[in-house]
Protein backbone atom coordinates (compact mmCIF):
# COMPACT_ATOMS: atom_id res chain seq x y z
CA UNK A 1 0.00 0.00 0.00
CA UNK A 2 1.23 3.57 -1.13
CA UNK A 3 0.39 6.82 0.03
CA UNK A 4 -1.61 8.97 -1.93
CA UNK A 5 -2.36 12.82 -1.96
CA UNK A 6 -4.61 12.18 1.14
CA UNK A 7 -3.19 10.64 4.31
CA UNK A 8 -5.97 8.41 4.18
CA UNK A 9 -6.16 7.30 0.70
CA UNK A 10 -5.73 3.90 -0.61
CA UNK A 11 -3.56 2.86 -3.22
CA UNK A 12 -2.98 -0.96 -3.98
CA UNK A 13 -2.06 -2.52 -7.09
CA UNK A 14 -3.33 -5.88 -8.57
CA UNK A 15 -2.11 -7.46 -11.57
CA UNK A 16 -5.69 -8.14 -13.82
CA UNK A 17 -5.44 -10.90 -17.10
CA UNK A 18 -7.39 -9.54 -19.97
CA UNK A 19 -9.58 -12.40 -21.01
CA UNK A 20 -10.21 -13.21 -25.04
CA UNK A 21 -11.43 -14.79 -26.88
CA UNK A 22 -7.62 -15.81 -27.59
CA UNK A 23 -5.51 -18.56 -26.37
CA UNK A 24 -3.57 -16.56 -24.24
CA UNK A 25 -4.60 -14.11 -21.61
CA UNK A 26 -2.50 -10.89 -21.06
CA UNK A 27 -1.70 -9.34 -17.94
CA UNK A 28 -1.47 -6.41 -17.12
CA UNK A 29 -0.97 -3.89 -13.80
CA UNK A 30 -3.88 -1.98 -12.22
CA UNK A 31 -4.14 0.54 -9.82
CA UNK A 32 -6.67 0.27 -7.02
CA UNK A 33 -7.94 2.99 -5.58
CA UNK A 34 -9.87 4.67 -3.00
CA UNK A 35 -10.21 8.36 -1.55
CA UNK A 36 -12.64 8.55 1.22
CA UNK A 37 -12.08 12.38 1.49
CA UNK A 38 -12.93 12.99 -2.24
CA UNK A 39 -15.57 10.04 -2.63
CA UNK A 40 -15.88 7.86 0.48
CA UNK A 41 -18.53 5.37 -1.48
CA UNK A 42 -16.40 4.80 -4.66
CA UNK A 43 -13.29 2.99 -5.84
CA UNK A 44 -11.53 3.42 -8.76
CA UNK A 45 -9.30 0.99 -11.13
CA UNK A 46 -6.33 2.22 -12.91
CA UNK A 47 -4.95 0.70 -15.73
CA UNK A 48 -1.86 1.50 -17.78
CA UNK A 49 -2.29 4.47 -20.24
CA UNK A 50 -4.60 6.12 -17.59
CA UNK A 51 -7.91 4.42 -18.13
CA UNK A 52 -9.51 4.46 -15.15
CA UNK A 53 -12.92 3.62 -14.14
CA UNK A 54 -14.92 4.76 -10.74
CA UNK A 55 -17.93 2.47 -9.37
CA UNK A 56 -19.38 2.21 -5.84
CA UNK A 57 -17.23 0.29 -3.59
CA UNK A 58 -20.41 -2.11 -2.39
CA UNK A 59 -20.15 -2.95 -5.88
CA UNK A 60 -17.32 -4.78 -5.57
CA UNK A 61 -17.69 -6.22 -2.46
CA UNK A 62 -21.25 -7.75 -3.45
CA UNK A 63 -19.92 -9.07 -6.68
CA UNK A 64 -17.49 -10.89 -5.37
CA UNK A 65 -20.05 -13.20 -3.30
CA UNK A 66 -22.59 -13.01 -6.34
CA UNK A 67 -23.42 -11.33 -9.78
CA UNK A 68 -23.75 -7.81 -9.50
CA UNK A 69 -23.94 -4.79 -11.97
CA UNK A 70 -24.77 -1.43 -11.91
CA UNK A 71 -24.22 0.70 -15.00
CA UNK A 72 -21.67 -0.08 -17.38
CA UNK A 73 -19.48 -2.30 -14.74
CA UNK A 74 -20.41 -6.06 -13.82
CA UNK A 75 -18.69 -8.26 -11.23
CA UNK A 76 -18.76 -11.72 -10.54
CA UNK A 77 -16.94 -14.41 -8.34
CA UNK A 78 -15.22 -17.17 -10.98
CA UNK A 79 -14.90 -20.21 -8.80
CA UNK A 80 -13.43 -19.95 -5.51
CA UNK A 81 -10.24 -17.42 -5.61
CA UNK A 82 -11.27 -15.31 -8.87
CA UNK A 83 -13.51 -12.51 -9.54
CA UNK A 84 -14.47 -11.15 -12.97
CA UNK A 85 -14.61 -7.37 -13.69
CA UNK A 86 -16.56 -6.56 -16.75
CA UNK A 87 -16.43 -2.98 -18.29
CA UNK A 88 -18.44 -1.88 -21.25
CA UNK A 89 -18.09 0.81 -23.23
CA UNK A 90 -19.61 2.30 -26.95
CA UNK A 91 -16.80 0.23 -28.24
CA UNK A 92 -16.96 -2.73 -26.65
CA UNK A 93 -16.37 -5.17 -23.42
CA UNK A 94 -13.28 -5.27 -21.44
CA UNK A 95 -13.16 -8.90 -19.10
CA UNK A 96 -10.45 -8.56 -16.30
CA UNK A 97 -9.96 -11.57 -14.33
CA UNK A 98 -8.41 -10.48 -10.83
CA UNK A 99 -7.27 -13.11 -7.92
CA UNK A 100 -9.73 -12.41 -5.22
CA UNK A 101 -7.45 -11.99 -2.42
CA UNK A 102 -5.87 -8.91 -3.95
CA UNK A 103 -9.52 -7.28 -4.22
CA UNK A 104 -10.13 -8.35 -0.55
CA UNK A 105 -7.23 -7.39 0.77
CA UNK A 106 -7.81 -3.71 -1.33
CA UNK A 107 -11.31 -3.68 0.65
CA UNK A 108 -9.79 -4.29 4.10
CA UNK A 109 -7.73 -1.78 3.41
CA UNK A 110 -10.22 0.73 2.61
CA UNK A 111 -12.44 -0.43 5.67
CA UNK A 112 -9.40 0.59 7.55
CA UNK A 113 -8.88 4.32 6.30
CA UNK A 114 -12.37 4.54 6.92
CA UNK A 115 -12.39 3.75 10.44
CA UNK A 116 -9.29 5.47 10.85
CA UNK A 117 -10.61 8.92 9.30
CA UNK A 118 -13.76 8.41 11.00
CA UNK A 119 -12.03 8.13 14.33
CA UNK A 120 -10.05 11.14 14.29
CA UNK A 121 -13.04 13.44 13.57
Amino acid sequence: MQPAADDHAVEDHAKGRIITDAPLSRAVPVALRYDPGAAPATVRFVFPGNIEWSFPRALLETGMRAPARRGDVGIWPCGRVQTIVEFHTPDGVAVVQFDSTALVRFLRHTYAVTASSSSTR
